[in-house]
């Protein structure tokens, strides 16, 4: 069994703009129960500590997740635990749902700043090290979100800005893509929202709230899927390791500028993978058989908040 204090963590440049963070990140979305049932404030402390204390101190939550933004409170008392400059916090606003269950947006430069005093409160700190804007407002022109948060910045209550889904046009306006303006990015759901948790997975169709709305959960990808995961769990057993250890070292390996931030809600599956993960030996062999599998019959290009909306999707 591993040592958690053998695991070093390494911490990388998030960009080019200072931003340090942990190699890997921690997604709090689950805790909050957006897929399943949350967790109980204890147990949701309990998690994060565990991985704070193996390294992983980039903490990545959103004001939208959880019944009354419960994400963030988990987060903000797990945080009392630490130093708060051993973390790199961050969370998002823009995104949030109506009383009638319904997704909306909203970029307008009142509703940033009365969003990230909120979540300054709710995570009991003075300020957020990254603070994105969940998705691109196409009412409000970016410039106007942006000319806030500058704002927000000059005021000390957060010191980076981050932009989730935008397009490429939208990155260029907002900073004037990428690896060209030396932009970090952050990869939410690095396992393909459970694909490679397991054969299971792949071969039942989902009855939960978020994944019934995924194209490579649809019934007509059922097949492709259990072929795509034969050949993963192939290569993963070529190399001595799980297709989750795999897909996260694959990605790991496409640079420093890319940060995986896998979530979980059991302290089991962020431990044993650490070190299988982060001295993963990737050579071009593994790297061109990887990118060799058909993932684009399954994982079509797809943006999540649209799904939900096309599909009327409204939450409990």
């Amino acid at each position: 069994m591993e040592n958690p204090q053998q695991t070093q963590i390494p911490k990388v440049k998030l960009g080019n703009q200072g931003l340090e963070v942990s190699r890997l990140g921690f997604g709090c979305a689950s805790l909050a129960g957006t897929k399943s049932a949350p967790l109980s404030h204890e147990e949701a402390c309990s998690l994060i500590a565990h991985a704070v204390k193996r390294g992983i101190t980039f903490i990545d939550t959103s004001d939208l997740y959880g019944n009354d933004h419960e994400s963030e409170i988990m987060v903000g008392k797990a945080l009392k635990q630490f130093p708060r400059e051993e973390i790199q916090l961050a969370t998002k606003f823009g995104l949030y749902i109506t009383e009638a269950g319904e997704y909306r947006v909203d970029g307008r430069p009142e509703y940033v700043r009365k969003c990230c005093e909120a979540s300054l409160a709710r995570l009991g700190v003075d300020c957020i090290d990254l603070y994105y804007q969940h998705r691109v407002d196409q009412s409000v022109p970016i410039e106007d979100t942006m000319e806030e948060l500058k704002k927000l910045v000059n005021e000390g209550k957060i010191k980076y800005i981050g932009l989730s889904e935008p397009s490429p046009g939208t990155i260029r306006r907002a900073h004037a893509s990428n690896r060209e303006l030396g932009i970090g990015l952050v990869a939410y759901s690095p396992l393909g929202v459970g694909f490679f948790a397991g054969k299971a997975v792949v071969e039942t169709f989902p009855d939960d709230r978020q994944h019934v709305y995924h194209p490579r959960f649809a019934a007509e990808n059922v097949h492709k899927n259990k072929v795509l995961y034969t050949r993963v769990a192939n290569l993963a057993t070529k190399h001595g390791c799980t297709p989750p250890q795999l897909a996260l070292a694959w990605l790991l390996h496409q640079g420093n500028d890319i940060i995986p931030l896998p979530g979980t809600k059991s302290p089991c599956q962020n431990s044993p993978p650490l070190l299988i993960v982060l001295n993963f030996d990737s050579p071009s062999t593994t790297n061109s058989q990887f990118l060799d599998l058909p993932l684009r019959d399954v994982f079509a290009a797809f943006n999540f908040f649209i799904a939900l909306t096309q599909a009327g999707f409204t939450r409990n």
